[in-house]
């Protein structure tokens, strides 16, 4: 599980319906507010300052509209209306998946800012840091001037609704499988001028899955345990993009659960018996490699077939992002799940079996554990 993905899973899960339902009441409270605010004038500071001449108002206001960049009201993937500039010209970014896709569309020269997770492509890196996905600093993108911030719904509601009480449009996107995730490309193609370029390579993204799923039409569906975590074991839900992102690669989690990050223990492992285990992107790099390098060596996880056999692969780090690299990510897990099709070999060592004595290591090449 990536470290943005960790981060607000610990911190409040992914309750969707309960943050859209607060941004929608926050949303119309606020431009109930904001309306009576600008009905009433400040009787205050009308007392205390001398009234300015009708024809000198008008000019300011004339001013202030000439200055005030053109907008359009768009629904974003959460329900909530949002007034967009027609013409974007400055984004901060508040998610890795939407940086990607930003540096895809070729418009990276609009991005002011994004978070220190964002690091596809690895320009992305040097741009200036807002701070995390679930922590963001309201200062550092303030100063960066935007005039647009996009988000997902991993961001946290109260981040937006402060954000919109800066007067700083937050557009949120939210898509929950592959389809969606072409879906949002475009929609972030559209909201950024970028129309034309999100069509090519929506419909290069969709083409690649459309060649797949025609190699892959005549072959059964593959079971695999995506492991997110392994101590304790955490998979991933039926809902969930990435459990869709099985599918289109020619495979299936052996546990169907309504949660979407649900514990496994390691009786119901063993009793579902999968014929890979797949494990997320960076699963190796963020817990002890001593520890998730070798299943072969720690007790139950020896009793699969999987682990005795090698059938262990780690996924690229786009399975647990909705960008356009998710697509080639679904490619190379199907060339790994599937060798009869592509040629691969069919194990990671000799005679598909791990013999005594070897570790497994990942071969970035393929993404796949090796025997060596």
């Amino acid at each position: 599980m990536p470290r943005f993905v960790r981060e607000a899973f610990l911190l409040w899960g992914r309750d969707f319906l309960e943050r859209r339902l607060k941004l929608k009441i926050l949303w119309t409270v606020g431009g109930v507010l904001a309306a009576c605010a600008a009905l009433q004038p400040c009787a205050f500071g009308a007392s205390q300052t001398q009234q300015p001449h009708p024809a000198a108002g008008q000019a300011q206001d004339a001013d202030k509209a000439t200055n005030k960049p053109a907008t359009k009201i768009v629904v974003d993937e959460t329900g909530r209306r949002v007034a967009v500039p027609i013409n974007v010209r400055r984004v901060v970014s508040l998610a890795p998946n939407l940086t990607e896709t930003i540096y895809a569309l070729g418009l990276e020269d609009k991005l002011a800012g994004d978070t220190t997770y964002c690091d596809v492509p690895a320009a992305a890196k040097d741009k200036p840091h807002v701070g995390g996905t679930t922590n963001p600093s309201l200062e550092a993108i303030v100063a960066l001037h935007p005039d647009l911030v996009l988000a997902t719904a991993i961001n946290r509601w109260e981040t937006v609704a402060a954000l919109e009480k800066l007067g700083i449009a937050v557009y949120t996107l939210d898509p929950h499988t592959v389809r969606e995730t072409l879906e949002s490309i475009m929609l972030l193609g559209d909201l950024m001028g970028a129309h034309e370029q999100a069509t090519a390579l929506v419909a290069k993204l969709q083409s690649t899955l459309d060649d797949l799923q025609a190699r892959l039409r005549e072959r059964p569906l593959v079971h695999v345990l995506f492991l997110v975590w392994d101590d304790p074991p955490i998979t991933i839900g039926q809902n969930t993009f990435i459990a869709d992102a099985l599918r289109w690669a020619g495979a299936e989690s052996v546990l169907i659960s309504d949660q979407d990050w649900p514990h496994i223990s390691m009786e119901e492992v063993v009793r579902l018996a999968p014929e890979y285990i797949v494990l997320a992107g960076d699963h190796l790099a963020a817990s002890d490699p001593t520890k998730s390098n070798d299943l072969r060596h720690r007790p139950t996880w020896d009793q699969l077939e999987a682990v005795k056999l090698g059938r262990i692969v780690v996924a690229s780090d786009e399975m647990t992002r909705p960008a356009p690299g998710l697509v080639e990510a679904i490619v190379t897990l199907a060339h790994n799940l599937h060798p009869e099709v592509f040629g691969n070999a069919g194990g990671n060592s000799k005679n598909g079996k791990i013999e005594p004595g070897l570790q497994l290591v990942e071969a970035h090449d393929a993404g796949v554990l090796c025997a060596l």
